[in-house]
């Protein structure tokens, strides 16, 4: 193996952080030396560990699954779209500023990635420069501001910048519609939340979106770009057989941009990454874990070292693609 083996989708939650103005706003309770608990008002959001901010008993599982760095990105629960712009930046500042406090404890193994406050794309450019500035490296952002996808033209704006700055993109599913059938057995994430990918990645491609992004822009999507990959032939099927309808905005299939974007691996079988490697190209997957979350795959990189793939493809999933994707290399 040459090169470090990169995962590069891993989150953060902050050990506390100041209160956020609001009853209903996000707090952590701090249940023991190791463990807590994300309140939302009074009522229990999400269970985490100090995995999420002791880079010591994350460092020990990274060396347990065989990871030499990880990009550390914010949980999305925190992304803020919601709130009034001047709001969401000073809570995008709090968040990224604790972020840097984790990472800082290891700086040779953690690579930080920001938020913004996508609500607001002059906001969001400003913010990503501040952190850009104070050392990190990327920025997450969600799917969507509420009903705007990825093709609306402030986020498009704010992409434009991103590859201007030669700054990667990394795109997480967030605030899926919740209704009485997805409530069972976690579906909200089991199926809402790849859909969710799989829609915006459908918006950048029909709306020509891609067509007016520069080639240069590195975005990466989580999940393994969700459903996209899997549904890709549906996409093209639909677009050639009415262009009037599905093709009219944009100058190429579906399927013709997938190796526009970066997907992670945490798909879970060698079936899935497959298909991945099929539609994306094995120069566009990297490792991901969605470490420490109890979703995520342990150990991380699992998947890809047991894929029946050659040597060099496995060289560019743990590491290469994830290099190049982050750019300057990491060494």
């Amino acid at each position: 193996m040459v090169g470090p083996v990169i995962d590069v989708h891993t989150h953060v939650v902050p050990p506390g952080w100041p209160d956020l103005g609001s009853p209903e706003d996000l707090w952590l309770r701090r249940d023991s030396p190791a463990t807590a608990t994300v309140m939302q008002g009074d009522r229990e959001f999400r269970r985490i560990t100090d995995a999420c901010w002791n880079a010591d008993t994350r460092l020990a599982d990274m060396d347990a699954d065989g990871i030499d760095v990880q990009v550390v990105l914010p949980t999305p629960v925190f992304f803020g779209y919601d709130r009034e712009p001047a709001d969401a930046v000073r809570v995008a500042g709090i968040f990224n500023d604790l972020t840097l406090e984790v990472t800082a404890q290891a700086p040779d193994r953690l690579i930080p990635f920001c938020q913004v406050p996508l609500q607001d794309p002059d906001a969001a450019c400003r913010e990503l420069d501040r952190c850009l500035q104070a050392g990190h490296r990327g920025v997450e952002i969600g799917n969507h501001v509420r009903d705007r996808d990825l093709d609306d033209a402030g986020v498009l704006m704010f992409l434009q910048h991103c590859a201007a700055q030669d700054v990667p993109v990394f795109v997480h599913p967030w605030d899926m519609d919740r209704t009485a059938r997805t409530d069972p057995w976690m579906l909200e994430w089991l199926v809402s939340m790849p859909a969710e990918t799989q829609l915006s990645l459908l918006h950048l491609a029909l709306s020509g979106a891609f067509d007016r992004l520069p080639d240069s822009l590195r975005i990466g999507f989580a999940h393994g770009g969700g459903s996209f990959a899997y549904w890709a032939g549906r996409a093209d099927n639909a677009w050639h057989a009415r262009r009037d309808l599905v093709g009219a905005d944009s100058e190429n299939p579906p399927s013709h941009y997938a190796s526009r974007v970066y997907v992670d691996s945490v798909v879970f079988s060698g079936a899935s990454l497959d298909v991945l490697l099929d539609v994306h190209g094995p120069e566009r997957v990297v490792l991901g874990s969605d470490y420490p979350y109890p979703l995520g795959e342990r150990p991380a990189g699992a998947v890809i070292r047991g894929a029946h793939v050659s040597d060099d493809v496995r060289q560019r999933l743990l590491s290469t693609n994830a290099e190049h994707f982050l750019r300057p290399p990491v060494r």
